[in-house]
């Protein structure tokens, strides 16, 4: 019994088996893995930026955010309503608009809260050691426009209690 003739490693014949194990295959893959873990340490990734304690950050529906210092996770799930007053409407109440979050770590076992833009009282939680505070929600609201669920962005800040 002979040796079977040498192939080269470049053929491009799948049968051979050796297709991937080709340079120009080896180089993509590395160079697709290579982004992979680059884009995963990016600030706009979907895990989320980390934001020290104590200053603003902005969500969209379905991002979050990891506070660092207490290691807590906001994660913005959405707005379940809004009966804000519009801003070319005279209104005599200002209305209110309720903001569902989910948050976790902290050492506390992960909540829903709704925080409510139209009641101070009900705009910040206390989760572990941090107070999770609703700044703020945009867009506001025009009686002529309708506001798509995604458009919304809430601003918050963690705190110490």
């Amino acid at each position: 019994m002979g040796r079977p003739p040498f192939r080269s490693c470049t053929s491009p014949d799948p049968a051979l088996g050796t297709l991937f194990a080709s340079p120009l295959h080896v180089r993509v893959t590395s160079l697709l893995i290579c982004l992979l873990c680059v884009t995963a340490c990016d600030e706009k990734s979907p895990v989320g930026p980390t934001v020290p304690l104590n200053q603003r950050f902005t969500l969209a529906p379905g991002e979050s955010a990891t506070v660092d210092v207490v290691d807590l996770r906001v994660h913005f799930t959405q707005v379940t309503g809004d009966s804000r007053c519009p801003a070319d409407a005279v209104c005599i109440l200002g209305g209110d608009a309720i903001v569902s979050t989910f948050v976790s770590g902290g050492g506390t076992a992960a909540a829903t809260y709704d925080l409510h833009t139209g009641d101070s009282s009900r705009a910040s939680v206390v989760h572990g050691g941090a107070r999770i505070t609703l700044v703020e929600l945009q867009p506001y609201p025009f009686s002529s426009q309708t506001i798509a669920p995604g458009d919304y962005r809430a601003t918050f800040t963690v705190t110490s209690p």
